[in-house]
């Protein structure tokens, strides 16, 4: 089996990659940047490039069977500053990448889709898939119209696809210096000896899964096979949610050094709780997440301090 990892040199590309190495899959990475904190690994194939390059698009899936779209060049906070960006950059350009992947046959394109944007502002929890799809960012949004462009690829050219709407993903190789990923951020923060930012009053909830267990539901995705009438559009995540509160209670449990916190003023975007029910990724995918929170923030810890990022000398908590 070969596999095209795009942005397979992130955060989930990077422990997808390693993951489908392990289990003898040929894989290719496509990707505007080398990763950060990893190493490349032998016998994987890294091509840079950007996804805009629309000419480069036959050579990265000529002969994949599968293709895992994993990049984006925006972020939820961001992506109504420039709607137009996200939509140039994101929607056009898969557009085009599905085009390709019909010319060539592939055999499964499994897409990153957004369990934490695409639905709104939930009317009740945990939220199914059939949930309301009212986005209230650009992100979530352009998310959701590649969803129903590769429904559409399918019913044109029988380009067989599956959707994962991943909650909030954590663990090893993400990067504590970005904006994006709850855990990971305040994790960097507590490295650098730095108060973790709460916007509002701590007591958004949502839903955190571990990268080991959402790249199981990545390699699972690809293996599904699915009928016309079965469904290709799963929620990924813990199935549990955790107010900021306590996801900063389990980080001070778990680290060794003090932990800051600073409350800063609620922002619009964050809808105020967000828990997927995962009950059809169980059935349909033969797929359950099997890592507990504190399992998982001791392990993300232990990566950290493995970048020694750790201050020699941090101010007291407060």
């Amino acid at each position: 089996m070969k596999a095209l990892v795009i942005g397979g040199n992130g955060f989930i590309g990077t422990n997808l990659v390693a993951a489908l190495k392990s289990q003898g899959v040929q894989v290719r990475v496509f990707d505007r940047y080398p990763s950060k904190f990893a190493s490349p690994h032998d016998n994987v194939e890294y091509i840079t490039g950007d996804l805009g390059n629309h000419g480069a698009l036959d050579e990265i899936v000529h002969g994949m069977d599968w293709v895992f779209h994993l990049a984006y060049t925006t972020l939820p906070k961001t992506s109504n500053d420039d709607p137009v960006y996200d939509v140039r950059s994101n929607l056009v350009d898969t557009i085009q990448l599905l085009q390709e992947c019909s010319k060539v046959g592939i055999k499964k394109f499994v897409f990153i889709s957004s369990g934490g944007t695409v639905y709104g502002i939930p009317q009740n929890s945990p939220i199914k898939e059939s949930h309301p799809t009212e986005p209230i960012c650009s992100y979530g949004i352009s998310k959701l119209a590649i969803e129903k462009y590769l429904h559409l690829f399918y019913y044109l050219n029988k380009l067989d696809y599956v959707v994962l709407r991943l909650s909030n993903p954590y663990g090893e190789w993400q990067n504590p210096n970005a904006k994006q990923g709850a855990v990971g951020v305040f994790l960097g923060r507590v490295a650098h000896g730095e108060a973790i930012n709460i916007w509002g009053d701590g007591e958004v909830v949502r839903d955190y899964i571990y990268i080991k267990d959402a790249v199981t539901a990545l390699i699972q995705a690809a293996q599904y096979k699915a009928n016309d009438d079965e469904p290709r559009i799963f929620n990924i995540g813990s199935g549990r949610g955790y107010s900021l509160n306590a996801l900063v209670s389990v980080i001070r449990s778990t680290v060794d050094v003090p932990v800051k916190v600073e409350y800063l003023p609620a922002r619009d975007l964050d809808v105020p709780a967000n828990v997927l029910d995962i009950s059809l990724a169980k059935k349909k995918l033969d797929w359950c997440p099997s890592t507990d929170l504190s399992e998982g923030i001791a392990a993300s810890w232990k990566w950290i301090k493995s970048l020694d990022l750790l201050k020699q000398e941090t101010a007291p908590a407060r």
